[in-house]
């Protein structure tokens, strides 16, 4: 059994915001606590909702409405909101954001600053032309102006739709295609290290709409037809009153890997915010004027979740803009002072590694949180004692949840790599191959909950999720991928994916993305891409298989091409481990690739 990192003491149990919900319905227990959640949801998430100070335009009349099915549950019934009202409930001079470029000084943004920006970008919107409804595309790396933006359109009431500065033109296009945004937001260049990243070049590689560029080191920009300078743009206007919508009105497109070619496209809605705040106030005790940190991007989940986890909790976001593998990224999170700092296992692995992060003091730090691969426990350890044994609150979920399904708190013994709860307000079952209750086992989700995706742009939604699913107990149950172990301490252990999508970096990409791009390499007959976990945990490593045709090229030279059109095509962040020549692939009678089977078989060599 792994060792416990960190016990919590009375003290630390009795001042967390669990503990003030656990007493105020006169719990003891948080086993019994959580389990209330689950069967009294209505109830828990209205509770929750009041904790948070979700404003509301005009209120709901029933909190959760299920006539229509569980996997098509309404919350929040009737209401009207716009969730950007709920980001700024704090005292106008707290401060919202703290950031800092690369070489240069700490820099703060108020509440009421932050707030006048959002404002003058809404009616930046509104004044090009855009109209209740059209979307809006954001390629930008985590910025002031990234944040500011991500919330003038959805308090404008047009969707933003988020991609990851990290991907290749091809990449983006396939999501501009997809959403056909009107406008697109972006920044000419940025600097991760001593490498200048070319943004706008990206850009003008696409069909993107018109564009508004931030040049952010005055070099000389060449705009295309029709796009447009931030400063061009900017309103002077900085008086805007947000767009009331109904709750289940889209604020936002995400994109998370399918098990097809092409990546889901997942919106959110007014609601998914409050699943995102409440996993940052319950789970990791976020308190007002907390500093979170968490090296991110608006493409990805975590992006948007700290963004709303922040500022609905009165807390800080931290925004440092180099690489979180740099030094000067130690002495940010120690000069900001930063409690919270989220992670994903590779840079631990780097830090470890380096001991780049040793010389600082991150004492102000209260609890770590670590998602986006499966973590290693020595890692784990490490990082926790970086900031002299603070808790590290694993936390797992997805873009179509908004949040963690399966987590740890901050009134639980904390175990490295484990997960010590489902997450409150929400309900999972662990089943076997034979659809029967497992230890061992994949995820299904019991909806509802709230955030819970109920829609998806480019797929039929239940077909995704809920079609040939199995039940358990009568309930209707909705697929996820995860495989998880439950120990017998009723901790959870990730074990990975048992779909054909893979964690590479903190990124969800599906094999069949993977081996699209392998396939027209002209050495190439057919390609199988897996995710193999170490045998001492950690993130997941690439290894391809592929059937050769016939080519005078070395071992060594398929494989730089291999792990080159990889990068030139999907993205940079995912390293190839190996590439595997085989004569055939393992097939089911049904001609699908069984990628199990090429799992076992590499662990086993």
């Amino acid at each position: 059994m792994d060792q416990i990192l960190w016990k919590p003491t009375k003290t630390d149990i009795i001042q967390s915001n669990i503990y003030k919900m656990m007493h105020k319905f006169g719990f003891s227990s948080y086993q019994n606590f959580w389990q209330w959640s689950v069967n009294y949801k209505a109830t828990f998430w209205e509770e929750t909702i009041t904790n948070l100070n979700i404003p509301f335009v005009k209120k709901y009349t029933v909190v959760l409405d299920t006539s229509n099915g569980v996997e098509n549950a309404t919350w929040l019934k009737n209401a009207k909101l716009n969730i950007v009202d709920a980001c700024f409930t704090h005292e106008d001079e707290a401060i919202a954001i703290t950031y800092q470029n690369t070489n240069g000084k700490i820099q703060t943004v108020t509440y009421k600053q932050l707030k006048k920006l959002v404002n003058k970008i809404a009616n930046s919107f509104v004044e090009n032309g855009l109209k209740l409804g059209d979307k809006i595309a954001v390629l930008m790396p985590m910025t002031v102006e990234a944040v500011a933006v991500y919330l003038a359109g959805i308090k404008a009431g047009m969707p933003i739709v988020t991609i990851a500065d990290s991907f290749t033109p091809n990449e983006i296009d396939i999501r501009l295609k997809i959403t056909a945004p009107k406008l697109l937001i972006t920044q000419n260049s940025f600097k991760r290290g001593n490498k200048t990243i070319s943004l706008y070049s990206k850009v003008k590689s696409t069909n993107a709409p018109k564009s508004i560029v931030i040049n952010c080191f005055n070099d000389e920009v060449l705009l295309r037809e029709n796009d447009i300078l931030w400063e061009h743009f900017l309103s002077e206007d900085n008086n805007f009153k947000a767009a009331p919508q109904n709750p289940e009105d889209t604020i936002t497109v995400l994109f998370s890997s399918g098990t097809t070619g092409e990546p889901k496209a997942i919106p959110w809605n007014h609601t998914t915010p409050i699943k995102s705040a409440s996993d940052a106030y319950y789970h990791h005790n976020i308190k007002e004027n907390d500093v979170l940190c968490w090296p991110t991007n608006l493409g990805w989940m975590m992006g948007p979740w700290l963004v709303f986890s922040a500022l609905i909790n009165k807390a800080t976001i931290a925004l440092y803009y180099g690489a979180p593998t740099e030094q000067n990224f130690g002495a940010f999170v120690q000069n900001a002072k930063v409690t919270m700092l989220g992670v994903i296992p590779s840079f631990v692995k780097n830090w470890k590694a380096t001991g780049c992060m040793e010389e600082f003091d991150w004492s102000a730090i209260k609890c770590f949180s670590s998602t986006g691969e499966v973590s290693n426990p020595t890692e784990m350890e490490y990082l926790s004692k970086l900031a002299n044994t603070k808790p590290i609150i694993e936390y797992c979920g997805g873009t179509e949840i908004g949040g963690g399904y399966v987590t740890s708190t901050v009134v639980q013994p904390n175990m490295a790599s484990t997960f010590s709860t489902q997450a409150l307000g929400g309900e999972f079952v662990l089943l076997n191959e034979a659809h029967k209750n497992a230890n061992k086992g994949e995820v299904f989700i019991i909806p509802p909950i709230v955030g819970l995706s109920n829609k998806l742009l480019n797929r039929d939604h239940f077909s995704v999720y809920y079609k040939n699913a199995p039940t358990y107990n009568n309930q209707t149950l909705r697929r996820h991928g995860d495989e998880l172990l439950q120990l017998k301490n009723g901790y959870y252990k990730a074990q990975g994916r048992v779909d054909d999508a893979m964690n590479l970096g903190g990124i969800k990409i599906s094999s069949v993305q993977i081996e699209t791009v392998l396939n027209n390499l002209p050495f190439v007959k057919e390609a199988a891409a897996i995710a193999v976990s170490p045998k001492i945990g950690g993130p997941s490593q690439l290894v391809v298989y592929y059937v050769p045709l016939t080519s005078k090229k070395l071992a060594t030279e398929k494989f730089s091409e291999a792990k080159n059109v990889i990068k030139q095509q999907l993205n940079p962040l995912f390293k190839l481990t190996d590439f595997i020549e085989i004569e055939t692939l393992p097939r089911t009678a049904s001609n699908k690739i069984m990628r199990r089977k090429l799992r076992d078989l590499y662990q086993n060599n």
